[in-house]
């Protein structure tokens, strides 16, 4: 029989943290068949409390220590984990993958410099400031050392082929997605958390490109004819402060309420509880969360940006709008409230298209794309 092939995962986020690297990594360890993979995680929040730049060649050193007795090392990052790790893996002589879930430098840029262009337009163009282009650079290279290119959506395949990268080396997977179980009803769930009305729920972290103030700025409109309208927005981040604020000069502070983050299962429960879910997003790869919404039975008022289009076809699974475009926001929203007969299959349509997001399907693909049995 024959030794199981050993993976080495250099991953930026780990449980008990959050987010999709994290959540990745624990989706391989359990899915993964254990009779022929073995995996090994080197987490770099072990290397965080050391100083800047100090820290990556500490990091470096773990992976290329570990990848001794590896087979493979599998980076869920282009920047942090995936300079070091793909020199290592180069220095070991060992096959050095990659998972690209999204662009750190478009983020980093819109972030800290207040770059305002789509990840379309950024990440084909050069005309940026010395520190956004160290950034860019830095996330090709590390690319670049690897021999194929996991992504989890065709939009983010052109994005890295915008990079420079060679679209023969990147190879699109789909997320795997397990629908969430919520055994209560909605009216259940209303009553635990004491919601009534016509409920507005949206999530994520509070970054300028998932477009929550727009969502606030529309609240007024909403109530002149929905008057029982309430909004409630789950997550943390930079932005808190300039969004309470906003809501206290629109005096809007009992119809829009910050929920923080919250609970996995709680926000499970709140978005079943819904009317309406929305998402105005400038940037997103393939959204989890929004396969989380579809699979609840939420409607979902999205925008038509990045993988979302490959998640939804408009007005058939969901409806799609551009970003930041009230009129378009406000209309989607009538149509929906109002339960106008054309929208009458939302639901199930998107129960329907879930069900191409499967684990089988992306282990089977996981394993076949990268060869990992040769």
């Amino acid at each position: 029989m024959k030794a199981p092939i050993t993976i080495l995962i250099a991953t930026p986020l780990y449980p008990p943290e959050i987010g999709g690297p994290a959540t990745y990594t624990i989706f391989l360890e359990k899915y993964l068949p254990k009779d022929e993979f073995a995996l090994r995680v080197v987490h770099f929040g072990a290397v965080k409390h050391i100083p800047y730049v100090v820290r990556h060649f500490v990091y470096f050193w773990k992976v290329f220590t570990l990848a001794k007795d590896a087979d493979i090392v599998y980076a869920l990052d282009p920047l942090g984990v995936g300079i070091p790790a793909g020199l290592a893996a180069k220095l070991r002589g060992k096959r050095f993958f990659m998972r690209v879930a999204g662009d750190r430098a478009w983020e980093t840029a819109s972030q800290k410099y207040g770059i305002t262009e789509s990840l379309d337009t950024f990440s084909s163009s050069s005309k940026y400031s010395f520190g956004i282009r160290m950034v860019k650079r830095g996330q090709k290279f590390g690319a670049s050392l690897a021999e194929k290119i996991i992504v989890p959506s065709g939009y983010l395949k052109c994005v890295l082929s915008n990079w420079g990268i060679d679209p023969e080396k990147i190879k699109v997977i789909y997320n795997a997605f397990e629908p969430p179980v919520i055994s209560e009803t909605k009216e259940e769930i209303r009553k635990k958390f004491d919601l009534s009305g016509t409920v507005l729920f949206t999530a994520g972290r509070l970054v300028p490109w998932k477009g929550f103030e727009m969502l606030i700025r529309i609240m007024p409109e909403i109530r002149k004819e929905f008057a029982d309208a309430m909004l409630y927005i789950a997550g943390d981040g930079p932005e808190k402060q300039k969004l309470l604020l906003l809501i206290k000069e629109l005096a809007l502070g009992e119809q829009v309420v910050m929920l923080g983050n919250i609970a996995k299962e709680e926000l499970l429960r709140r978005t079943k509880a819904a009317d309406v879910f929305l998402l105005n997003t400038f940037y997103e790869g393939l959204s989890h969360q929004l396969l989380e919404v579809m699979a609840i039975g939420t409607p979902v008022v999205t925008t038509s940006v990045g993988g979302n289009p490959e998640l939804i076809e408009n007005k058939k699974d969901g409806l799609l709008v551009k970003y930041n475009e009230p009129e378009q926001l406000l209309k989607s929203l009538r149509g929906i409230l109002h339960r106008e007969s054309e929208f009458a299959d939302l639901i199930p349509n998107a129960k329907e298209k879930i069900t191409h997001f499967n684990t089988e399907k992306a282990i089977s693909s996981f394993v076949q794309e990268l060869n990992i049995r040769s």
